[in-house]
Protein backbone atom coordinates (compact mmCIF):
# COMPACT_ATOMS: atom_id res chain seq x y z
CA UNK A 1 0.00 0.00 0.00
CA UNK A 2 1.77 3.61 -0.86
CA UNK A 3 2.10 5.97 1.76
CA UNK A 4 1.46 9.77 0.47
CA UNK A 5 4.34 11.93 1.28
CA UNK A 6 4.03 16.01 1.14
CA UNK A 7 6.60 17.85 0.66
CA UNK A 8 5.97 22.10 -0.44
CA UNK A 9 5.94 23.25 -3.75
CA UNK A 10 5.59 27.01 -2.25
CA UNK A 11 8.47 29.33 -3.35
CA UNK A 12 9.46 30.29 0.35
CA UNK A 13 10.18 26.47 1.06
CA UNK A 14 11.66 26.05 -2.29
CA UNK A 15 13.90 28.52 -1.65
CA UNK A 16 15.23 26.57 1.67
CA UNK A 17 15.50 23.50 -0.48
CA UNK A 18 12.11 22.12 -1.08
CA UNK A 19 13.08 20.60 -4.16
CA UNK A 20 16.31 19.52 -3.35
CA UNK A 21 14.11 17.11 0.05
CA UNK A 22 11.56 15.62 -2.33
CA UNK A 23 14.10 14.66 -4.97
CA UNK A 24 15.75 12.94 -1.97
CA UNK A 25 12.87 11.28 -0.95
CA UNK A 26 11.88 10.08 -3.85
CA UNK A 27 15.26 8.57 -4.37
CA UNK A 28 15.76 7.07 -1.02
CA UNK A 29 12.41 5.29 -1.76
CA UNK A 30 13.27 3.84 -5.28
CA UNK A 31 16.64 2.66 -3.95
CA UNK A 32 15.24 0.98 -0.39
CA UNK A 33 11.56 -0.11 -2.55
CA UNK A 34 9.61 1.76 -0.59
CA UNK A 35 5.73 2.38 -2.65
CA UNK A 36 5.19 6.28 -1.89
CA UNK A 37 3.14 9.00 -3.57
CA UNK A 38 4.97 12.21 -3.40
CA UNK A 39 2.55 15.00 -3.34
CA UNK A 40 3.90 18.75 -3.25
CA UNK A 41 1.59 20.63 -1.70
CA UNK A 42 1.30 23.99 -0.59
CA UNK A 43 2.76 25.66 2.20
CA UNK A 44 1.27 25.32 5.70
CA UNK A 45 2.71 28.64 6.77
CA UNK A 46 5.11 27.82 9.79
CA UNK A 47 8.40 29.03 7.46
CA UNK A 48 10.65 28.40 10.16
CA UNK A 49 9.72 24.75 10.29
CA UNK A 50 10.55 24.56 6.27
CA UNK A 51 11.08 22.43 4.28
CA UNK A 52 8.41 20.81 6.50
CA UNK A 53 7.95 17.18 5.21
CA UNK A 54 4.63 15.61 6.50
CA UNK A 55 3.90 11.81 5.98
CA UNK A 56 0.17 10.44 6.13
CA UNK A 57 -1.01 8.31 9.03
CA UNK A 58 -4.40 6.82 9.96
CA UNK A 59 -4.83 9.48 12.91
CA UNK A 60 -3.51 12.13 10.31
CA UNK A 61 -0.56 13.29 8.65
CA UNK A 62 2.68 13.80 10.39
CA UNK A 63 5.00 16.43 10.32
CA UNK A 64 8.76 16.77 10.29
CA UNK A 65 10.88 19.34 9.86
CA UNK A 66 12.76 21.61 9.22
CA UNK A 67 14.45 18.86 6.75
CA UNK A 68 17.51 19.04 4.97
CA UNK A 69 18.78 17.23 2.07
CA UNK A 70 20.99 15.43 4.77
CA UNK A 71 18.83 14.12 6.85
CA UNK A 72 16.36 12.25 4.20
CA UNK A 73 18.42 8.82 4.74
CA UNK A 74 17.93 9.14 8.62
CA UNK A 75 13.95 9.74 8.15
CA UNK A 76 14.17 6.61 6.45
CA UNK A 77 16.16 4.70 8.68
CA UNK A 78 13.62 5.91 11.40
CA UNK A 79 10.98 4.68 9.99
CA UNK A 80 9.22 7.99 9.07
CA UNK A 81 6.84 6.34 6.63
CA UNK A 82 5.17 4.66 10.13
CA UNK A 83 5.40 7.51 12.05
CA UNK A 84 8.74 6.36 13.63
CA UNK A 85 10.54 8.72 15.82
CA UNK A 86 13.65 11.14 14.76
CA UNK A 87 14.84 14.29 15.97
CA UNK A 88 12.80 16.69 13.57
CA UNK A 89 9.80 14.87 14.15
CA UNK A 90 6.81 17.21 15.75
CA UNK A 91 4.08 15.00 16.43
CA UNK A 92 0.66 15.66 14.18
CA UNK A 93 0.59 18.66 11.87
CA UNK A 94 -3.02 19.91 12.82
CA UNK A 95 -1.99 19.28 16.51
CA UNK A 96 1.04 22.10 16.63
CA UNK A 97 0.03 25.01 18.66
CA UNK A 98 0.87 27.52 15.83
CA UNK A 99 -1.21 25.75 13.76
CA UNK A 100 -4.17 24.40 15.76
CA UNK A 101 -4.83 28.33 17.41
CA UNK A 102 -5.63 29.56 14.15
CA UNK A 103 -8.88 30.17 12.39
CA UNK A 104 -8.53 29.28 8.19
CA UNK A 105 -11.37 30.01 6.25
CA UNK A 106 -10.10 31.64 3.24
CA UNK A 107 -6.70 29.02 3.96
CA UNK A 108 -8.91 26.13 4.49
CA UNK A 109 -7.07 24.05 1.73
CA UNK A 110 -3.64 25.94 1.49
CA UNK A 111 -0.89 23.27 2.21
CA UNK A 112 -3.56 20.04 2.32
CA UNK A 113 -4.04 19.52 -1.50
CA UNK A 114 -1.63 19.69 -4.59
CA UNK A 115 -2.52 23.26 -5.65
CA UNK A 116 -2.83 22.31 -9.46
CA UNK A 117 -5.32 19.64 -8.50
CA UNK A 118 -8.57 19.95 -9.26
CA UNK A 119 -10.21 16.86 -7.82
CA UNK A 120 -7.91 17.57 -4.72
CA UNK A 121 -9.89 20.58 -4.66
CA UNK A 122 -13.37 18.94 -5.05
CA UNK A 123 -12.65 17.00 -2.39
CA UNK A 124 -12.49 19.56 0.00
CA UNK A 125 -15.55 22.04 -0.16
CA UNK A 126 -14.27 23.78 -3.76
CA UNK A 127 -16.47 24.93 -6.30
CA UNK A 128 -19.16 24.72 -3.96
CA UNK A 129 -19.63 28.48 -4.13
CA UNK A 130 -19.80 28.46 -7.55
CA UNK A 131 -22.56 26.01 -8.09
CA UNK A 132 -24.55 27.82 -5.70
CA UNK A 133 -24.04 31.33 -7.18
CA UNK A 134 -25.15 29.82 -10.53
CA UNK A 135 -28.70 29.21 -9.11
CA UNK A 136 -28.72 32.74 -7.38
CA UNK A 137 -29.61 36.21 -8.62
CA UNK A 138 -27.09 38.29 -9.00
CA UNK A 139 -28.63 41.11 -6.37
CA UNK A 140 -28.63 38.09 -4.23
CA UNK A 141 -24.82 37.05 -4.42
CA UNK A 142 -24.16 40.69 -4.03
CA UNK A 143 -26.18 40.82 -0.81
CA UNK A 144 -24.17 37.59 0.64
CA UNK A 145 -21.11 39.30 0.13
CA UNK A 146 -22.57 42.82 1.63
CA UNK A 147 -24.07 40.42 4.46
CA UNK A 148 -20.20 39.18 5.42
CA UNK A 149 -19.08 42.08 5.99
CA UNK A 150 -16.38 41.38 3.84
CA UNK A 151 -13.87 44.72 3.24
CA UNK A 152 -11.11 45.05 1.19
CA UNK A 153 -7.93 42.82 2.77
CA UNK A 154 -5.68 44.32 0.09
CA UNK A 155 -5.78 47.32 2.45
CA UNK A 156 -7.95 50.30 2.18
CA UNK A 157 -10.52 48.09 3.86
CA UNK A 158 -13.56 49.03 1.64
CA UNK A 159 -16.68 47.51 1.95
CA UNK A 160 -16.52 44.55 -0.94
CA UNK A 161 -20.56 44.46 -1.32
CA UNK A 162 -20.74 48.34 -2.12
CA UNK A 163 -18.10 48.22 -4.42
CA UNK A 164 -19.63 45.13 -6.31
CA UNK A 165 -23.21 46.71 -5.87
CA UNK A 166 -22.02 50.06 -7.69
CA UNK A 167 -20.87 47.98 -11.06
CA UNK A 168 -23.64 45.57 -10.49
CA UNK A 169 -26.12 48.60 -10.73
CA UNK A 170 -24.06 50.88 -13.38
CA UNK A 171 -25.19 49.69 -16.94
CA UNK A 172 -22.53 48.90 -19.27
CA UNK A 173 -22.34 45.62 -22.00
CA UNK A 174 -18.66 45.38 -21.16
CA UNK A 175 -17.97 44.96 -17.28
CA UNK A 176 -14.10 44.21 -15.83
CA UNK A 177 -13.13 41.65 -13.00
CA UNK A 178 -9.48 42.42 -11.92
CA UNK A 179 -7.91 40.94 -9.21
CA UNK A 180 -4.62 43.06 -8.05
CA UNK A 181 -1.80 40.15 -7.17
CA UNK A 182 0.66 42.78 -7.37
CA UNK A 183 1.84 42.13 -3.68
CA UNK A 184 4.19 44.69 -3.41
CA UNK A 185 4.55 45.44 0.43
CA UNK A 186 7.36 44.58 2.70
CA UNK A 187 6.92 41.38 4.92
CA UNK A 188 3.93 40.00 2.80
CA UNK A 189 3.17 36.76 1.27
CA UNK A 190 -0.03 35.94 2.00
CA UNK A 191 -1.70 36.51 -1.82
CA UNK A 192 1.57 34.48 -2.97
CA UNK A 193 0.85 31.72 -0.75
CA UNK A 194 -2.97 31.54 -2.23
CA UNK A 195 -1.61 31.65 -5.65
CA UNK A 196 0.62 29.52 -5.23
CA UNK A 197 -1.43 27.08 -2.91
CA UNK A 198 -5.02 26.81 -3.88
CA UNK A 199 -5.10 28.85 -7.28
CA UNK A 200 -8.42 27.44 -7.57
CA UNK A 201 -9.78 29.30 -4.68
CA UNK A 202 -8.77 32.52 -6.43
CA UNK A 203 -10.68 31.50 -10.11
CA UNK A 204 -13.53 30.39 -8.02
CA UNK A 205 -13.68 33.90 -6.20
CA UNK A 206 -13.35 35.66 -9.53
CA UNK A 207 -15.75 33.98 -11.36
CA UNK A 208 -18.38 34.45 -9.01
CA UNK A 209 -17.28 38.18 -8.97
CA UNK A 210 -18.40 38.33 -12.41
CA UNK A 211 -21.86 36.36 -12.38
CA UNK A 212 -22.03 39.01 -9.28
CA UNK A 213 -21.81 42.10 -11.38
CA UNK A 214 -22.59 40.99 -15.11
CA UNK A 215 -18.74 40.78 -15.80
CA UNK A 216 -17.38 38.38 -18.31
CA UNK A 217 -13.65 39.30 -18.30
CA UNK A 218 -11.35 38.85 -15.93
CA UNK A 219 -7.38 39.95 -15.14
CA UNK A 220 -5.32 38.90 -12.86
CA UNK A 221 -2.68 41.15 -12.13
CA UNK A 222 0.54 39.23 -10.50
CA UNK A 223 3.68 40.98 -9.79
CA UNK A 224 6.42 39.64 -12.47
CA UNK A 225 8.29 38.23 -9.44
CA UNK A 226 5.95 35.81 -8.48
CA UNK A 227 7.41 33.27 -11.21
CA UNK A 228 5.64 30.09 -9.07
CA UNK A 229 1.97 31.71 -8.65
CA UNK A 230 2.41 32.44 -12.13
CA UNK A 231 2.69 28.87 -13.03
CA UNK A 232 0.15 27.91 -11.16
CA UNK A 233 -2.39 30.10 -12.04
CA UNK A 234 -1.46 29.41 -15.50
CA UNK A 235 -1.95 25.19 -14.83
CA UNK A 236 -5.10 25.81 -12.87
CA UNK A 237 -6.29 27.94 -15.32
CA UNK A 238 -6.17 26.09 -18.04
CA UNK A 239 -7.86 23.26 -15.93
CA UNK A 240 -10.62 25.25 -15.25
CA UNK A 241 -11.16 25.87 -18.93
CA UNK A 242 -10.90 22.08 -19.82
CA UNK A 243 -13.45 21.52 -17.01
CA UNK A 244 -16.12 23.77 -17.57
CA UNK A 245 -15.67 25.96 -14.49
CA UNK A 246 -14.33 28.58 -16.97
CA UNK A 247 -15.96 29.92 -20.77
CA UNK A 248 -18.51 30.56 -22.58
CA UNK A 249 -21.16 27.94 -20.80
CA UNK A 250 -20.01 27.83 -16.75
CA UNK A 251 -21.33 23.89 -15.61
CA UNK A 252 -23.94 23.95 -18.41
CA UNK A 253 -25.51 27.30 -16.92
CA UNK A 254 -25.24 29.44 -20.01
CA UNK A 255 -23.07 31.98 -18.01
CA UNK A 256 -19.83 33.35 -19.39
CA UNK A 257 -16.85 34.31 -17.76
CA UNK A 258 -13.37 34.32 -18.78
CA UNK A 259 -9.84 34.90 -17.04
CA UNK A 260 -6.50 35.36 -17.89
CA UNK A 261 -3.06 36.60 -15.98
CA UNK A 262 -1.23 39.94 -16.87
CA UNK A 263 2.23 40.41 -16.03
CA UNK A 264 3.49 43.86 -14.41
CA UNK A 265 6.74 45.24 -14.39
CA UNK A 266 7.77 45.69 -11.20
CA UNK A 267 6.32 49.04 -9.89
CA UNK A 268 5.39 49.29 -6.43
CA UNK A 269 3.04 52.04 -7.49
CA UNK A 270 0.49 49.59 -9.68
CA UNK A 271 -0.55 48.15 -6.50
CA UNK A 272 -2.71 51.47 -6.87
CA UNK A 273 -5.98 49.90 -8.08
CA UNK A 274 -5.35 52.89 -10.87
CA UNK A 275 -2.05 52.96 -11.90
CA UNK A 276 -2.71 49.23 -11.94
CA UNK A 277 -5.34 49.92 -14.66
CA UNK A 278 -3.09 52.10 -16.73
CA UNK A 279 -0.72 49.18 -17.04
CA UNK A 280 -3.63 46.84 -17.60
CA UNK A 281 -4.10 48.88 -21.00
CA UNK A 282 -0.66 48.83 -22.15
CA UNK A 283 0.46 52.28 -20.31
CA UNK A 284 2.72 53.53 -18.08
CA UNK A 285 1.78 53.57 -14.84
CA UNK A 286 0.21 56.42 -13.58
CA UNK A 287 -2.51 57.37 -10.87
CA UNK A 288 -5.93 58.62 -12.45
CA UNK A 289 -8.07 61.63 -10.62
CA UNK A 290 -10.58 60.01 -8.81
CA UNK A 291 -13.67 60.50 -9.86
CA UNK A 292 -14.67 58.77 -11.69
CA UNK A 293 -14.33 55.61 -9.48
CA UNK A 294 -13.43 52.49 -11.27
CA UNK A 295 -16.75 50.98 -10.52
CA UNK A 296 -18.01 53.68 -12.72
CA UNK A 297 -15.43 54.22 -15.03
CA UNK A 298 -12.54 51.60 -15.02
CA UNK A 299 -10.59 49.33 -16.88
CA UNK A 300 -11.08 50.68 -20.59
CA UNK A 301 -13.42 53.01 -19.29
CA UNK A 302 -16.12 50.23 -18.57
CA UNK A 303 -17.34 49.31 -14.95
CA UNK A 304 -14.98 47.57 -13.01
CA UNK A 305 -14.48 45.44 -9.64
CA UNK A 306 -10.76 45.53 -8.06
CA UNK A 307 -10.42 43.45 -5.61
CA UNK A 308 -7.21 41.93 -3.50
CA UNK A 309 -6.09 38.46 -3.90
CA UNK A 310 -7.71 37.56 -0.35
CA UNK A 311 -10.27 39.59 -0.65
CA UNK A 312 -11.61 37.44 -3.91
CA UNK A 313 -10.53 33.99 -2.66
CA UNK A 314 -12.77 34.82 0.43
CA UNK A 315 -15.53 35.16 -1.34
CA UNK A 316 -15.98 31.32 -2.05
CA UNK A 317 -16.52 30.06 1.61
CA UNK A 318 -19.26 32.85 1.93
CA UNK A 319 -21.19 31.91 -1.40
CA UNK A 320 -20.74 28.41 -0.06
CA UNK A 321 -21.62 28.74 3.83
CA UNK A 322 -23.01 32.39 3.78
CA UNK A 323 -23.03 35.69 4.70
CA UNK A 324 -24.00 35.10 7.89
CA UNK A 325 -21.39 32.52 8.77
CA UNK A 326 -18.80 34.50 7.90
CA UNK A 327 -19.93 37.64 9.50
CA UNK A 328 -19.80 35.49 13.16
CA UNK A 329 -16.11 35.68 13.41
CA UNK A 330 -14.24 38.63 14.19
CA UNK A 331 -14.94 42.20 15.95
CA UNK A 332 -16.95 45.49 15.25
CA UNK A 333 -17.24 46.16 11.85
CA UNK A 334 -13.99 44.43 10.97
CA UNK A 335 -15.85 40.85 10.15
CA UNK A 336 -14.02 37.22 9.09
CA UNK A 337 -10.70 36.52 9.05
CA UNK A 338 -7.30 37.84 8.51
CA UNK A 339 -4.17 36.13 7.33
CA UNK A 340 -1.73 38.09 8.95
CA UNK A 341 2.10 37.85 8.12
CA UNK A 342 4.78 37.88 10.31
CA UNK A 343 8.63 38.97 8.98
CA UNK A 344 11.19 40.33 10.56
CA UNK A 345 13.06 39.56 14.00
CA UNK A 346 10.60 36.75 14.82
CA UNK A 347 11.25 33.23 16.15
CA UNK A 348 8.12 32.12 14.08
CA UNK A 349 8.07 33.74 11.13
CA UNK A 350 4.87 32.85 8.72
CA UNK A 351 1.25 32.96 7.83
CA UNK A 352 -1.31 33.43 10.57
CA UNK A 353 -5.20 33.40 9.78
CA UNK A 354 -7.45 34.27 12.93
CA UNK A 355 -10.60 36.32 13.40
CA UNK A 356 -10.15 40.07 13.66
CA UNK A 357 -10.28 41.06 17.68
CA UNK A 358 -6.61 39.49 18.74
CA UNK A 359 -4.16 41.87 20.11
CA UNK A 360 -0.98 42.49 18.47
CA UNK A 361 1.38 41.14 21.59
CA UNK A 362 -0.46 38.37 21.63
CA UNK A 363 0.55 37.89 17.37
CA UNK A 364 4.17 38.29 18.15
CA UNK A 365 4.59 36.33 21.46
CA UNK A 366 1.84 33.86 21.20
CA UNK A 367 2.21 32.97 17.58
CA UNK A 368 5.70 34.73 17.09
CA UNK A 369 7.40 33.82 20.15
CA UNK A 370 9.21 36.75 20.53
CA UNK A 371 12.15 37.97 18.50
CA UNK A 372 14.20 36.26 17.09
CA UNK A 373 17.39 37.70 18.29
CA UNK A 374 16.11 36.80 21.96
CA UNK A 375 16.17 40.88 23.08
CA UNK A 376 13.41 42.92 23.17
CA UNK A 377 11.21 43.85 20.51
CA UNK A 378 11.37 47.55 20.30
CA UNK A 379 9.00 48.40 17.72
CA UNK A 380 6.84 46.93 14.44
CA UNK A 381 5.37 48.04 11.15
CA UNK A 382 2.55 46.99 10.36
CA UNK A 383 0.85 47.17 6.41
CA UNK A 384 3.69 47.69 4.61
CA UNK A 385 6.43 50.28 4.20
CA UNK A 386 3.92 52.83 4.27
CA UNK A 387 2.54 51.50 7.95
CA UNK A 388 3.41 53.28 10.52
CA UNK A 389 5.88 52.43 13.51
CA UNK A 390 3.79 50.76 16.81
CA UNK A 391 6.50 51.26 19.94
CA UNK A 392 5.64 48.75 23.03
CA UNK A 393 3.10 50.40 24.47
CA UNK A 394 0.99 50.21 21.20
CA UNK A 395 1.09 46.04 21.65
CA UNK A 396 -1.59 45.55 23.21
CA UNK A 397 -3.84 47.41 20.49
CA UNK A 398 -6.65 44.49 18.92
CA UNK A 399 -6.10 43.83 15.62
CA UNK A 400 -9.38 45.71 13.77
CA UNK A 401 -9.29 48.67 11.48
CA UNK A 402 -11.02 50.90 13.48
CA UNK A 403 -9.08 50.25 16.49
CA UNK A 404 -5.62 51.03 14.20
CA UNK A 405 -6.88 54.10 12.88
CA UNK A 406 -7.42 55.22 16.21
CA UNK A 407 -3.72 55.09 17.04
CA UNK A 408 -2.93 56.64 13.69
CA UNK A 409 -2.06 53.36 12.10
CA UNK A 410 -3.11 51.06 9.54
CA UNK A 411 -3.84 47.30 9.37
CA UNK A 412 -3.40 46.87 5.72
CA UNK A 413 -2.72 44.16 3.83
CA UNK A 414 -1.51 42.42 7.69
CA UNK A 415 1.98 42.57 6.98
CA UNK A 416 3.84 42.36 10.32
CA UNK A 417 7.40 43.76 10.20
CA UNK A 418 9.22 43.10 13.91
CA UNK A 419 12.30 45.05 15.13
CA UNK A 420 14.69 44.85 18.19
CA UNK A 421 16.16 47.15 20.41
CA UNK A 422 19.32 47.60 17.87
CA UNK A 423 16.85 49.62 14.97
CA UNK A 424 17.53 52.92 14.55
CA UNK A 425 14.32 54.56 13.95
CA UNK A 426 15.38 57.17 12.60
CA UNK A 427 17.36 55.55 9.80
CA UNK A 428 13.51 53.69 9.13
CA UNK A 429 11.86 57.16 8.42
CA UNK A 430 15.01 57.96 6.03
CA UNK A 431 14.23 54.55 4.32
CA UNK A 432 10.49 55.47 3.98
CA UNK A 433 11.01 58.95 2.74
CA UNK A 434 13.65 56.89 0.18
CA UNK A 435 10.97 54.24 -0.74
CA UNK A 436 8.65 56.65 -1.63
CA UNK A 437 11.24 59.03 -3.39
CA UNK A 438 12.59 55.94 -5.62
CA UNK A 439 8.57 54.18 -6.13
CA UNK A 440 6.61 57.59 -7.13
CA UNK A 441 5.06 57.92 -10.35
CA UNK A 442 6.22 61.33 -10.27
CA UNK A 443 2.34 62.42 -11.64
CA UNK A 444 1.86 64.79 -8.07
CA UNK A 445 4.55 67.37 -6.86
CA UNK A 446 4.00 66.64 -3.20
CA UNK A 447 5.12 63.18 -3.82
CA UNK A 448 7.49 63.56 -6.87
CA UNK A 449 9.39 66.31 -5.09
CA UNK A 450 8.35 65.82 -1.08
CA UNK A 451 9.37 62.21 -1.04
CA UNK A 452 13.20 63.44 -2.62
CA UNK A 453 13.35 66.52 0.16
CA UNK A 454 12.23 64.35 3.05
CA UNK A 455 15.11 62.08 2.21
CA UNK A 456 17.46 65.44 1.79
CA UNK A 457 15.75 66.24 5.66
CA UNK A 458 16.66 63.19 7.35
CA UNK A 459 20.06 63.05 6.14
CA UNK A 460 20.49 66.50 8.01
CA UNK A 461 18.40 65.34 10.95
CA UNK A 462 20.75 62.26 11.33
CA UNK A 463 23.94 64.21 11.17
CA UNK A 464 22.62 66.58 13.78
CA UNK A 465 22.23 69.78 11.82
CA UNK A 466 19.67 72.20 13.25
CA UNK A 467 17.39 69.64 14.83
CA UNK A 468 14.63 72.08 15.91
CA UNK A 469 14.14 73.98 12.32
CA UNK A 470 14.66 70.70 10.34
CA UNK A 471 12.06 68.91 12.44
CA UNK A 472 9.60 71.20 12.08
CA UNK A 473 10.07 71.10 8.61
CA UNK A 474 9.80 67.97 8.31
CA UNK A 475 6.43 67.98 10.20
CA UNK A 476 5.12 70.47 7.56
CA UNK A 477 6.49 68.35 4.80
CA UNK A 478 4.74 65.21 5.74
CA UNK A 479 1.26 67.30 6.17
CA UNK A 480 1.36 68.74 2.68
CA UNK A 481 2.62 64.67 1.47
CA UNK A 482 -0.52 64.02 3.98
CA UNK A 483 -2.87 66.43 2.73
CA UNK A 484 -1.97 66.95 -1.65
CA UNK A 485 -0.88 63.88 -2.21
CA UNK A 486 -2.54 62.26 -5.09
CA UNK A 487 -2.92 58.40 -4.13
CA UNK A 488 -1.96 56.32 -0.66
CA UNK A 489 2.23 56.26 -2.04
CA UNK A 490 2.86 59.79 -1.01
CA UNK A 491 -0.20 60.19 1.21
CA UNK A 492 1.06 57.44 3.76
CA UNK A 493 4.60 58.23 3.69
CA UNK A 494 3.95 60.52 6.56
CA UNK A 495 3.06 57.67 8.65
CA UNK A 496 6.20 55.66 9.17
CA UNK A 497 8.08 58.90 9.07
CA UNK A 498 5.79 60.71 11.79
CA UNK A 499 5.46 57.89 13.94
CA UNK A 500 9.25 57.00 14.19
CA UNK A 501 9.68 60.50 15.17
CA UNK A 502 6.72 60.95 17.61
CA UNK A 503 7.46 56.92 19.54
CA UNK A 504 10.96 57.06 18.93
CA UNK A 505 12.30 61.01 19.64
CA UNK A 506 15.62 59.81 21.22
CA UNK A 507 16.80 57.84 18.00
CA UNK A 508 16.61 61.67 16.43
CA UNK A 509 18.25 63.57 18.58
CA UNK A 510 15.09 64.48 20.98
CA UNK A 511 15.00 64.43 24.70
CA UNK A 512 10.99 64.68 25.05
CA UNK A 513 8.57 62.85 23.24
CA UNK A 514 6.06 64.84 20.71
CA UNK A 515 2.68 64.73 20.62
CA UNK A 516 1.14 62.41 18.35
CA UNK A 517 0.37 64.19 14.98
Amino acid sequence: MSITVYVPCDSGAISLGADRVAAAISQQAMQRGLDIELVRNGSRGMYWLEPLVEVATDNGRIAFGPVQINDVAGLFDADFLSGGDHTLSLGLTEELDYFKKQQRLTFARVGITDPISLDGYLAHEGYRGLHNALTMAQADIVKAVTDSGLRGRGGAAFPTGIKWNTVLNTPSEQKYIICNADEGDSGTFSDRMVMEGDPFVLIEGMTIAGLAVGATQGYIYLRIEYPHAHKALTAAIETAYQTGYLGDDIQGSGKTFHLEVRLGAGAYVCGEETSLMESLEGKRGLVRFKPPLPAIKGLFGQPTVVNNVISLASVPIILDKGGEYYRDFGMGRSRGTLPLQLAGNLKHTGLVEIAFGLTLRELLYGFGGGSASGRPIKAVQVGGPLGAYLPESQFDTPLDYEAFAAIWTVLGHGGVVAFDDTVDMAAMAKYSMEFCAIESCGKCTPCRIGSTRGYELMDEIMQGRELDKNISLLRSLCDTLLNGSLCALGGMTPYPVLSALNHFPEDFGINEKANIA
